[in-house]
């Protein structure tokens, strides 16, 4: 024991209170959270990466509405259109995270909105299939009666 310990006793730790024990460690991992996020918040992406992602969303819309997407899938355009502008709207601010993230995100959109109108127009022609065969088989029809007569 030391000078300055006579007379104190410590207590082990399993005698001490379940808060006494884990406080300081909940209070570093809040610290090392905190300072996890203060290091991702701080740091931007580069900007050729952005402006990678914003090229890419801005090809990835113009597949979209040379597939119709404005007719077959509208809504999913409409947010891949929105979410390119706001993109370019931050980059423009010099906040290249926020750009990124948008473009992205618009990039997917527009994506969605390609394959919704490609699944569309399959639909469509399958129907316009099946209407013919109908009709085909109708005639087939009509052809053995009168041949039979």
């Amino acid at each position: 024991m030391r000078e300055g310990d006579r007379g104190r006793r410590s207590l082990p730790l399993s005698l001490l209170p379940f808060s006494a024990v884990t406080a300081p460690l909940r209070f570093l991992s809040f610290a090392l959270v905190l300072a996890g996020l203060g290091g991702c918040a701080s740091s931007q992406p580069p900007e050729a990466t952005v402006s990678a992602d914003l090229a890419t969303a801005q090809t990835a819309l113009g597949q979209a509405e040379q597939a119709e997407a404005a007719t077959y899938a509208a809504l999913d355009a409409r947010n891949a259109r929105q979410k390119l502008e706001q993109a370019q709207q931050a980059m423009e601010r010099g906040d290249r995270t926020l750009a990124r993230r948008l473009a992205q995100q618009a990039a997917v959109d527009a994506e969605l909105a390609q394959v919704k109108s490609r699944s569309a127009k399959a639909r469509q022609a399958v129907t316009e299939l099946q209407e013919s065969i109908r009709v085909l088989r109708e005639e087939i029809e009509r052809n053995r009666r009168g041949a039979g007569q």
